[in-house]
């Protein structure tokens, strides 16, 4: 029973609430609601270990920024030969102060590894020694991370084949049904669909409609997905008169009302700015959020989650929350993901909503990179937390350790497990006591990059 302000247990001193909101943020378990991690059982598309984190594409730009090596020199390099290049433009060459570069040493130092060798030797015989199911364990204990929800692409062949297999997929990692080729590729989609022997047409009809939700209603009940996701680009509006307009209310929200899904929109992006950069050439924009308003209005009977890439569109968002009780706040995305903005948007958020909001998710693509995200996350959120009941005292109302473990436990897992109805259950055996080298068999992949 939470104790009144006031009897003993309040704290109305102001270290030893700041004491008592570092360790309770620190040590609460999340659930990391958006990530594009992959179960181990998913073979290469599993990322982990030193060279995945240094090609990572925030480090790729940046190695451009501080080097003569030009894209296309870059891009006929192999893994190992990316990777030592950054490391010695970024970590040799350069002080590593930037929230990527940092990242990487915070999870080096976290995993015993020296932060300033001279070459990454060291780093890539430890995870060579590495055991991924133990070593997926251990990453999860050193970041607090109770549950990943990863990101599933039903057009993607590779992974389909081992949903198709039913294989037993660690239980910790659920599934998000990723609509992004659907919703912004339709007229490349339907030859894939036709194929899979769906009987769709580029032109929307009823019957293409309802063979696009029977192919949905097929993955979910294979991935048994916690909820549907898609990324949006900065000029999205609701209502168009587009193919993406049709896709979203005759395909993408019914679907989600038939099968209580809530719906993640992640919105801003603005693809190829710079191509020759690649996966690392997408930009941010400003996007409309009364699209968003629009969307809640005409369908207060599907939740959605949302998130804006643009830093100017974080007030307005607060301020649709507040008037659409359907409309979930998350995380600080992609570009947002550094410790300043992260801190300023936290803020505004409690000023303005108070603890209803989920405040981070790591969008991690490297298993690693889960223990710097979320170690750097948490230091941010827990000043934002205390600033905010240090108001709370000076103002006459002091808070007790149960009401801080409360209030964070609801920002970290219980807002999201509230929102999507609890996680779903499948038929699983746990992690499976599989190697690095069992892991890493050759195929040819097919990914379409989404965030």
């Amino acid at each position: 029973m939470i104790e009144k302000p006031g009897e003993p247990g309040a704290l109305p001193d102001v270290a030893q609430l700041k004491r008592e909101v570092a360790e309770v943020v620190k040590t609460t378990p999340v659930i990391d609601v958006h990530t594009h991690l992959l179960a181990p059982q998913f073979g290469e598309m599993s990322l982990f270990g030193i060279d995945e984190l240094l090609t990572y594409h925030y480090l790729i730009v940046e190695t451009f920024r501080s080097s003569e090596v030009k894209p296309e020199q870059f891009w006929h390099m192999n893994t190992a030969e990316q990777a030592d290049l950054v490391w010695k433009t970024l970590f040799i060459e350069n002080t590593p102060l930037s929230e990527a570069t940092r990242g990487v040493v915070t999870v080096l130092n976290a995993l015993g590894l020296d932060t300033g060798a001279a070459d990454l030797s060291e780093a890539r015989a430890y995870f060579r020694s590495r055991n991924l199911a133990k070593h997926v364990d251990l990453v999860l204990d050193l970041s607090s991370v109770s549950d990943v929800v990863m990101t599933n692409d039903p057009f993607n062949t590779q992974e389909a084949r081992v949903w198709e297999a039913r294989a037993d997929i660690d239980k910790r990692f659920h599934a998000t049904l990723r609509m992004d080729r659907l919703v912004n590729d339709w007229e490349h989609v339907v030859p894939r669909l036709s194929q899979l022997g769906y009987q769709v047409e580029t032109r929307g009809s009823a019957k293409t409609a309802a063979e696009v939700r029977r192919f949905l209603g097929k993955w979910i009940e294979a991935m048994k997905p916690v909820c549907m996701a898609v990324s949006l680009p900065a000029e999205f509006k609701f209502p168009d008169n587009d193919a993406r307009d049709w896709i979203l209310r005759e395909v993408t929200l019914p679907t989600a009302r038939e099968h209580g899904l809530a719906l993640a929109l992640m919105v801003g992006v603005r693809r190829g700015v710079n191509a020759a950069l690649r996966v690392a050439g997408d930009g941010a924009g400003s996007a409309d959020v009364g699209a968003l308003e629009r969307m809640c209005a005409e369908y207060p009977d599907v939740r959605f989650l949302a998130t804006f890439l643009s830093r100017e569109n974080q007030h307005e968002l607060c301020i649709a929350a507040r008037k659409f009780s359907n409309l979930m706040p998350f995380g600080c995305w992609w570009f947002l993901n550094n410790p300043s903005i992260i801190s300023e948007i936290t803020r505004e958020r409690l000023e303005l909503l108070g603890t209803s909001f989920i405040p981070q998710h790591s969008d991690a693509r490297i298993l690693e990179q889960l223990i710097y995200k979320w170690q750097h996350s948490r230091d941010v959120i827990a000043e934002s937390l205390c600033e905010s009941y240090e108001r709370l005292l000076h103002s006459g109302r002091a808070v007790t350790r149960q009401e801080i473990e409360r209030d964070v436990t609801r920002m970290l897992s219980g807002n999201f497990l509230d929102w999507i109805g609890g996680l779903p259950t499948r038929l699983v055996t746990g992690p499976s006591e599989l190697t690095t080298e069992k892991m890493r068999q050759p195929e040819e992949p097919d990914v379409v990059t989404t965030y």
